[in-house]
């Protein structure tokens, strides 16, 4: 394949990925949006292997097919509420990947160096590829080349590092609260001013150990970043990783000289660093503050609830929603947990065949990460019209009969907009509180994800309906023909 047409198929394949992206504003064209991405990334490897320079097909082959079956396997087997710590395991992939690269194209660039010291000529190095490329460098080009592969290693250390992290803190196998070292941000900007220092070196010719101390020093700053950040914020934390390690991958692309790496690498970083910034807003953290470990994090304690959680069962739930005439049902991550989907959906297209309107309200952030709930609900064939967002519902909820909470708590906190001294103080939340009536589907009576205790609880128009989410369900289900 010639260079020109592996151009146009990189050019082609670069429009379907934004055209993927573009399509995951909203449900319908979700699954499209998917498929775009699917054949563009296949499109992207197969003129990449066809490419000019490219031999060992058979270990190329091998680790494509390897790393395929891997990945088919743990997909097949991920439930959804573990999709999000297997994101951020993904993203530790691409840092690695971008440390790997780094080091390895500094061993071929001093094979390189030494052959052309030697005084062999272009015609007799019996080189292909990517050291062929390196050959035909200039003094200046292999200065910008040493640049590249140095930011490469730094952010992809930082990202393989913190994403493990993270994946530790959302898979319960590293505890949630934050964790900072007495000076912990000194220590970080030390540990950036080594990395500067032996970079410096490495840019100098110091040789491959300055680039080995930048990847060790560069990986604790990552360890120590995402450790200092609580598991409430977690969800910006993975968005964050997700740009992270696009701007690993572009930095790759430079180095390896590849322009669909590079283009695709800033969309993802440039859409993670976005979306990051949104989810920020959404959950009142400070962009600066998270991405900087919890910089000035300091949460005074929340304001102590007076009152009792009152239970309510089945009976008393159905025959509330059998007297409303507007409902409407908030997912959270419990939800998930209970794969409790495809009751709810039951639930909302048996109160609708009764004429009541039943609808859905979504926080940004909902579910650990964005989007979740719209998935699961998509999977539970629950229709997109009657699925909003928070900024689309909030205002309708005084004129709301019974509000349905399922497996959510900060979400529905009204100590957000009523406690300034609380630790998510100012956070937009779902107002289910101004309903007539509220139902909270749960499991006991402990504190959310985030440890924060919810005022909604203990109001006076709030029952709590204990138990498994989807077990509960199915009772009421039974209840309602």
């Amino acid at each position: 394949m010639s260079t020109g047409i592996v151009t146009a198929s990189y050019i082609i394949a670069s429009i379907l990925f934004i055209l993927s992206l573009g399509g995951l504003n909203n449900q319908e064209s979700a699954k499209r949006a998917i498929w775009y991405g699917m054949a563009g990334m296949f499109l992207a490897i197969l003129a990449t292997l066809l490419g000019p320079g490219i031999s060992n097909y058979l270990i190329v082959i091998s680790m494509i097919g390897a790393g395929g079956g891997i990945g088919y396997a743990v997909a097949r087997r991920v439930e959804m509420t573990e999709m999000p710590q297997l994101v951020a395991a993904l993203h530790s992939f691409v840092g690695l990947a971008a440390v790997l690269i780094g080091l390895n194209a500094d061993v071929e660039l001093s094979t390189v160096t030494a052959l052309k010291t030697s005084g062999v000529a272009l015609a007799d190095a019996d080189l292909t590829g990517f050291a062929l490329n390196l050959f035909k460098k200039t003094i200046v080009e292999i200065s910008i080349l040493k640049v590249e592969i140095l930011l490469g290693i730094f952010i992809g250390a930082v990202t393989f590092s913190g994403s493990l992290v993270a994946f530790g803190k959302l898979a319960g196998s590293v505890n949630g609260k934050p964790f900072k070292f007495p000076g912990g941000h000194l220590l970080n900007l030390a540990g950036l001013l080594l990395c500067t220092f032996f970079g410096f070196l490495y840019l100098q010719g110091s040789g491959i150990w300055t680039l080995i101390l930048v990847t060790l020093i560069s990986g604790l700053i990552g360890w120590h970043l995402i450790m200092g950040i609580g598991g409430a914020d977690m969800p910006v934390v993975v968005s964050m990783l997700n740009s992270y390690s696009g701007w690993a991958a572009a930095a790759i692309g430079f180095t390896l000289e590849n322009d669909l790496l590079i283009v695709t690498g800033a969309l993802v970083g440039a859409s993670g660093a976005i979306l990051s910034y949104i989810m920020c807003a959404a959950m009142n953290r400070n962009f600066i503050s998270v991405i900087l470990g919890g910089f000035g994090g300091a949460v005074i304690s929340q304001a102590s609830i007076d009152g009792e959680q009152v239970a309510i069962d089945a009976e008393g739930v159905s025959a509330a929603l059998d007297d409303a005439d507007n409902i409407i049902i908030i997912p959270g991550y419990g939800l998930a947990v209970a794969q409790a989907q495809q009751a709810i959906s039951e639930l909302s297209k048996r109160l609708r065949s009764k004429g009541k309107n039943v609808r859905f309200a979504i926080h940004p952030v909902a579910g650990r990460l964005p989007g979740h709930m719209n998935v699961l609900l998509a999977e539970a064939r629950v229709p997109y019209d009657i699925v909003f967002e928070m900024d689309e519902i909030n205002s309708d909820f005084p004129e709301t009969d019974v509000a349905i909470v399922i497996g959510s708590n900060d979400i529905v906190n009204p100590a957000a907009q009523d406690d300034p001294d609380s630790p998510i103080a100012g956070m937009p939340v779902l107002e289910c509180w101004k309903s007539r009536q509220v139902f909270v589907s749960k499991r006991g009576q402990g504190t959310g994800y985030s440890g924060i205790e919810n005022p909604l609880f203990f109001k006076e128009n709030t029952r709590m309906f204990f138990g498994d989410a989807k077990s509960s369900l199915n009772k009421l289900l039974a209840m309602i023909d």
